[in-house]
């Protein structure tokens, strides 16, 4: 059976290449544009991983990062960062230590900045996924 991905990401082009990757990959991919939309269908699909931007108008990938990370019934979905954003500034930048209360903030099982190879995406997944 074909593993099921996430993608929230609220670029249609990006979301569109990942989508894209995944499917001549043989998994299953899930869409979602926002953080808002992306819990949504994390509680409604239970998808095997998560492929998650952090910078979104509606609905950050950050407050979604925290809420898979602290939830105990989603905190075994792993994630795949992919955004923008270096890891340094990511994990101390004050929107992420602020939803995570001043706590340590926990590394995503992968962190890949924007843009990367197919070849690169697709080792990642299957790095998580088998």
């Amino acid at each position: 059976m074909s593993k099921k991905v996430l993608v929230v990401d609220d670029d249609p082009d990006v979301r569109s290449f990942v989508v894209t990757v995944l499917e001549e990959n043989q998994y299953i991919p899930l869409v979602a544009q926002d953080g808002v939309e992306g819990l949504e269908m994390i509680e409604k699909e239970q998808p095997d991983l998560v492929i998650l931007d952090v910078l979104m108008p509606r609905g950050s990938g950050i407050r979604l990062y925290r809420k898979l990370r602290t939830d105990e019934n989603l905190k075994h979905i792993p994630i795949i960062m992919f955004t923008g954003i270096a890891l340094r500034s990511f994990l101390k930048s004050q929107k992420v230590l602020d939803e995570f209360k001043g706590g340590e903030v926990p590394e995503p099982d992968i962190y890949l900045e924007k843009p990367v190879e197919p070849e690169e995406l697709a080792a990642a997944v299957k790095k998580k996924l088998g």
